[in-house]
């Protein structure tokens, strides 16, 4: 039988509090399994966290240990989002304005 090589093992974490880097991050999902990677998403140019990252753990069986274990929990305050990553959306050919709900961008 062929294995099915899905993503299943790559999380995504939201409503992290500012203050967590990809250390704690990777701290905390290794309480359910091995954590292949770990990575708080930052603002280039503030250099700051965006509150979300994602954390691929080695193998699906761990990362939905680390679903069951860790979404809705509270980390200093917030109740963090555990969840099977998404793809990124494709971007390109999106048409006009490529806004938040089809509306068109704003220069800031």
């Amino acid at each position: 039988m062929k294995e099915n090589r899905s993503m299943n093992n790559k999380l995504y974490v939201g409503n992290l509090p500012y203050t967590v880097d990809d250390s704690a991050l990777s701290h905390n999902f290794s309480a359910y399994g091995a954590v292949q990677s770990a990575k708080v998403v930052m603002d280039r140019d503030s250099g700051r966290s965006k509150g979300f990252g994602f954390v691929e753990m080695g193998s699906e069986a761990e990362a939905q240990a680390a679903i069951e274990g860790l979404h809705g929990v509270s980390v200093q305050g917030r109740a963090i989002t555990v969840n099977v990553a998404r793809p990124p959306e494709n971007r390109q050919g999106s048409g006009g304005g490529g806004g938040r709900f089809g509306a068109p961008r704003r220069a800031y």
